[in-house]
């Protein structure tokens, strides 16, 4: 453990702590305060007995709570752990900050006090299997890597059993890097579209939070960002350090990665040479090409070419994303519950050679569904609208010149399994029946993960 943490730990000894935010991730840092004597306090929207058995043993650990609606009205500490999800500007917050607390998170106080190089990658799609890739590079290439920040586990209380060797693999959301100072060794950024925009004020300032994943970089500093994006192609201008694009389509200009005719080409310092076809990347879907090539680009010089094709040929994908569920009577069902966003849903789509049954909507993030519905006539056959957004996106559908109900069949039904099982029984054999929202799950369950595993119950039991 770096000595610095260290004395954090020591000087967080006998302080009144706040954690703001009571889940299976942070009870890890929890644990990590309570060890180091900290007088903690958890806080959290919901009611003890929403939480259940985690409030009841926190409470036997000697953890105060204070939870319900207003659970931020008493907020107290000298210290406070935000939780990514609430903004930095809240008015409780700002209160703490006025009165002395030191306000910060999980993720800041890691990137203070981190031995290691660390690789960190953001955007608004494609985040979890670009990180991944890179963790899983680094294994096959022998290398200790630790993978966590908005994947996995919380990265703090980690730092005593990571050595100045080591790499740090983390994915970073632009509610976790929205008050980072600090940035990483190597930042990639794989796009940037409209997202989140029910937190963001906007999406300069969307866009803005991103921008400090490389902000704090030094010249030593390397940003790999996709050149097709005008967004991330734009952060190349203001870059203290080297800067690696990637392309899908064309050549970037200066080093970098890109697809052409059918294989991945990198170019580093003016050579290039052919690194693998597109039958080498086990995961279907051009926007996956798009992450192999950032993910390489983030571990060139560290693995090597054997490496990257190894992982290539077998990386099969993470959980929720085109993930296929089952087979039955000839009909594919595929999981792709992180298609949070329109732009995420069309990627998905695409990546089939054939239209689609959708299943899509959900929680409602400002995001306009307009490229969305154009794409519809080119990729579905059918598609069945259910949660907060549904009405939004078939009133956009039906009133879209092109809108033929004999070309394209709609259905919105409120309930999620209805919709699952009325997608199911409109299919027929050779049909895909994909879940891909274009839009969050919390209008009906906790997170996109929960949403992916009741589509993969309801599918397993038809």
């Amino acid at each position: 453990m770096s000595e610095s943490f260290a004395d954090f730990l020591r000087d967080i000894g006998g302080k009144k702590v706040a954690v703001i935010g009571i889940g299976i991730s942070n009870a890890p840092v929890i644990e990590l305060l309570l060890e180091s004597g900290a007088k903690v306090i958890a806080y959290d929207k919901k009611s003890e007995d929403e939480l259940g058995d985690i409030a009841r043993g926190l409470r036997a650990a000697g953890v105060a709570l204070v939870c319900g609606r207003d659970y931020l009205e008493r907020l107290e500490g000298d210290v406070i752990f935000r939780t990514p999800g609430l903004r930095y500007d809240h008015p409780a917050l700002e209160l703490a900050r006025a009165r002395g607390a030191l306000v910060t998170s999980e993720m800041e106080l890691f990137f203070e006090f981190c031995p290691c190089k660390i690789i960190a990658v953001t955007g608004s799609d494609g985040k979890t299997t670009t990180t991944s890739l890179i963790y899983e590079f680094l294994r096959h290439a022998g290398k200790t890597a630790h993978l966590g920040g908005n994947i996995g586990k919380p990265l703090l209380p980690q730092i005593e059993n990571i050595s100045e060797n080591d790499v740090v693999v983390a994915e970073l959301s632009s509610f976790q890097l929205h008050t980072m100072t600090k940035s990483p060794d190597v930042a990639v950024v794989t796009n940037v579209s409209p997202n989140h925009l029910d937190y963001h004020i906007d999406m300069a300032e969307y866009i803005d939070a991103k921008r400090n994943i490389f902000r704090h970089q030094s010249k030593n500093g390397v940003l790999i960002v996709n050149a097709c994006n005008s967004v991330t192609n734009g952060f190349a201008a203001s870059a203290r350090g080297r800067v690696l694009k990637f392309a899908f389509g064309k050549k970037p200009e200066g080093d970098g990665a890109y697809y052409l005719d059918g294989a991945v080409y990198v170019r580093i310092g003016g050579v290039e040479q052919k690194l693998m076809d597109r039958s080498d990347i086990l995961l279907r879907g051009d926007h996956n090409v798009e992450n192999m090539m950032a993910a390489l680009l983030a571990v060139w010089g560290i693995a090597s070419k054997d490496d990257i094709l190894s992982v290539a040929r077998g990386f099969a994908g993470v959980r929720h994303r085109i993930e296929l569920v089952r087979q039955k009577d000839g009909i594919c069902f595929y999981n792709d519950s992180i298609g949070s966003s329109p732009t995420r849903t069309i990627a998905t789509m695409r990546s089939f050679d054939k239209k689609v049954i959708l299943i899509a909507g959900g929680h409602d993030k400002h995001i306009p569904f307009t490229e969305l519905v154009k794409e519809l006539p080119l990729r579905a056959k059918a598609v069945f609208l259910t949660g907060d957004t549904a009405k939004a996106i078939g009133d956009e559908i039906f009133a879209a010149k092109w809108y033929d109900p004999d070309t394209l069949h709609v259905e919105i039904i409120d309930d999620f399994e209805n919709a699952v099982k009325a997608a199911a029984a409109y299919a027929k054999r050779g049909d895909i029946v994909l879940l891909s929202p274009a839009c969050a799950s919390f209008d009906k369950f906790k997170n996109f993960e929960e949403r992916g595993d009741f589509f993969t119950k309801i599918v397993n039991e038809l």
